[in-house]
């Protein structure tokens, strides 16, 4: 696989080969992107005609990244008479600082030739071009290249300018230039890209961060976020390096949104630089001990584009949290649904569960006290939209099956959900995890309902739904044969019955009876399910596993981090400390850095995870898996007034401190409690 670098700010970013080099491709979204389009489809540098080879990277900040290049073959290397350096930053706009050093003792003419392109292509057509069906027209002046796309009311343009004399054409700009000896030459390259709005100017610029800002202005602003979150200090450094590595990944996703002007932290990069309902609500539940600031404004967005009405093509229905939105071309023209689209049935209940675990970390109770119409609405969708078939469960089937989601729970792709043959069954789809989402929302608003609203009946009359819900589940989805819960019931209530990591959702939710625990333990770490790294998503043994199958085989971080908080919600605290540790174990080969997903192949069959070949990094709840497993690791709940401390430090991790946790406590030091080999 072609090995990308990638530099970001918000959900601007830049995609590149290792030499810095922008080619299209099919595979993978290279390009500058910004709000769905990518302005920069080619940027391919030559010297004297030919291409560069990389000999470094220097890409340890989010925002910038270096490249240090040298002509001719590899093999040639330290006979080059000149090198290369790419200095490129994300500061509002695209920045590029070009330097063509003369090694030699007498002076050079060089021919610098800079490829410039840009497609405009919506991110929902890189990976299925079509005939794009507005008009790009191409303006040349001194120093400058102007690309517009236009189709009716939607105008992108970007703008390319050099601070050195260039010859521009329609396809990029050439410098000719001459060197002294034992000296350099540099031009900065800057390209704007411009998302107008309907009163002619960029619709951004009104943001508090929508201008160019200084890479000092980022970096602060950046390292502001990172300072506000606890101090760790431990002696195991794949922790050390992945907490690190999460804050910074953080700060960086954070991106402003236009609908509400607030900031949120997109979802991943490349293909998810925006809002989702279901992964915006998990990410905010691993950050939320952490950096509880983070999360209302990813609640206050969700309630604020809460469904009113029955809308087929998006998928919409009153009460309902939206999956996914968009600022392209498709969504503009509704070529495709996502203005938002409403396409998931885990969302609305993970709202639920959201509010009520903000509220029990910050005791903002004005808030839960605020949003309650829309906590209302959201669980009053659960019993009567959600509940497709009248049968107390919930369920899923698009409305829209020109262009709507198949699969509208976390495994979303379209051969997620199969029988242990490999069968597929039929519409509509109640998967388990759903249900449990379902049974701890009803739990979680109860709660609020008594606290927070002054209603003890609509409370009762919740935990009464709930428990029936709990009691109904562990009875039609227990196969007790093989002693797990069945992946799904298919529409006519048989058990789907393949073997799946959801069942460490279950154990999270708190709708597994307690003497089944032990056996869904049993097989969430046994050898089918488990690969030595984490937990697969389907076991090995069943009809469509596929190691590197996106939803049918592969480890997902974010999916191990709430199984581990499961195990340690059923008390089995030493299988929740081993699955943090071979997490942990598993960061350090991807740098601290979490991917979306990895392969299932066993430990014992590699000396280190494998990357799944088009995996988001940094992907959002990914990036917030080692706060969560953190979490797990220090045994923190909040109750009450009072945090308990219940660790599942595994042996050998040693000593970990936390400090300074933020919360409704104020400040509590020196949290974390030393755990040593033996202890």
């Amino acid at each position: 696989m072609k090995q990308l670098v990638s530099i970001l700010d918000g959900n601007t970013f830049v995609v590149s080969d290792r030499r810095g080099d922008i080619e299209p491709s099919y595979d993978f979204p290279t390009g500058l992107f910004s709000f769905d389009t990518r302005f920069l489809s080619k940027w391919l540098l030559t010297l004297d005609g030919n291409r560069l080879h990389a000999l470094s990277v220097d890409d340890e900040e989010s925002y910038r990244t270096t490249f240090f290049l040298a002509p001719g073959e590899p093999t040639h290397y330290l006979d080059a008479k000149a090198s290369v350096i790419r200095s490129r930053a994300i500061v509002g706009s695209f920045q590029e600082e070009l330097t063509v050093l003369n090694h030699t003792g007498s002076e050079v003419e060089f021919t610098v030739r800079m490829e410039m392109s840009a497609d405009f292509a919506d991110l929902f057509e890189i990976k299925r071009p079509r005939q794009k069906r507005g008009q790009t027209t191409i303006s040349v002046s001194a120093n400058e290249l102007r690309l517009t796309y236009r189709r009716e009311a939607f105008h992108r343009e970007t703008i390319i300018s050099s601070t050195a004399e260039a010859q521009v054409d329609e396809a990029g700009m050439t410098f000719r230039i001459r060197i002294p000896r034992n000296s350099q030459w540099s031009t900065r390259l800057h390209v704007s890209s411009v998302v107008y709005g309907a009163r002619g100017e960029d619709i951004r610029v009104t943001l508090p961060y929508g201008g160019s800002r200084s890479a000092d202005a980022i970096r602060a602003e950046q390292q502001q976020l990172i300072d506000r979150a606890p101090k760790l200090d431990c002696d195991c450094q794949p922790l050390a390096g992945a907490y690190r590595r999460s804050l910074n990944d953080l700060a960086a996703l954070r991106y402003e949104s236009i609908t509400l002007g607030v900031r949120l932290i997109a979802a991943g990069l490349p293909w998810f630089m925006t809002l989702f309902g279901r992964d915006s609500i998990i990410t905010s539940l691993q950050v939320l001990p952490f950096l509880p600031e983070l999360v209302p404004p990813t609640i206050l967005m969700l309630a604020g584009l809460q469904g009113h009405r029955v809308d087929d093509f998006r998928d919409e229905e009153p009460g309902k949290i939206l999956h996914e939105l968009r600022y392209g071309e498709t969504a503009g023209f509704e070529e495709q649904p996502h203005s938002p689209y409403y396409g998931s049935a885990d969302s609305t209940p993970l709202f639920i569960i959201l509010v009520d675990e903000y509220e029990r970390w910050t005791g903002d109770a004005a808030l839960v006290r605020r949003l309650e119409p829309q906590i209302r609405a959201a669980l009053e969708w659960i019993d009567t939209y959600g509940d497709l078939l009248g049968t107390g469960y919930l369920w899923y089937q698009t409305r829209n099956p020109d262009s709507g989601l198949q699969n509208q729970c976390w495994k979303d792709s379209w051969d997620a959900i199969s029988y242990a043959d490999g069968r597929f069954p039929g519409f509509p789809r109640a998967t388990c995890e759903l249900q449990g989402y379902a049974y701890d929302a009803k739990i979680r608003a109860a709660r609020l309902a008594r606290t927070c609203w002054n209603d003890p009946g609509y409370a009762d009359r919740l935990e009464r739904q709930a428990a029936d819900l709990k009691r109904r589940f562990n009875n039609d989805f227990w196969i007790a044969d093989r002693g797990y819960h069945a992946l799904a019931l298919d529409a006519d209530g048989r058990q789907v019955d393949a073997l799946t990591s959801n069942i460490g959702h279950l154990l999270w939710s708190g709708i597994v009876d307690e003497s089944r625990a032990g056996s869904v333990v049993e097989h969430l770490l046994g050898p089918r399910l488990f690969s030595g790294w984490g937990v697969r998503t389907l076991a090995v043994d069943d009809g469509r596993y596929n190691p590197i199958g996106y939803h049918v085989g592969t480890v997902w971080p974010f999916d191990n981090s709430l199984i581990a908080w499961g195990l340690w919600r059923y008390g089995f605290r030493v299988e929740a400390g081993m699955l943090c540790d071979a997490m942990l174990a598993a960061s350090r080969y991807f740098g601290g850095r979490l991917p979306e997903a990895f392969a299932g192949y066993a430990r014992d069959l590699t000396d280190y995870p494998v990357e799944y070949p088009t995996a988001c990094s940094p992907q959002a709840w990914s990036t917030g898996t080692p706060l969560l497993l953190l979490r797990v690791v220090l045994g923190l709940e909040p109750q009450g007034e009072h945090l308990i401390i219940d660790p599942a430090v595994p042996p050998g991790m040693g000593r970990i401190e936390l400090l300074d946790i933020p919360g409704r406590w104020g400040t509590v030091d020196a949290l974390g409690r030393s755990r040593g080999p033996g202890e």
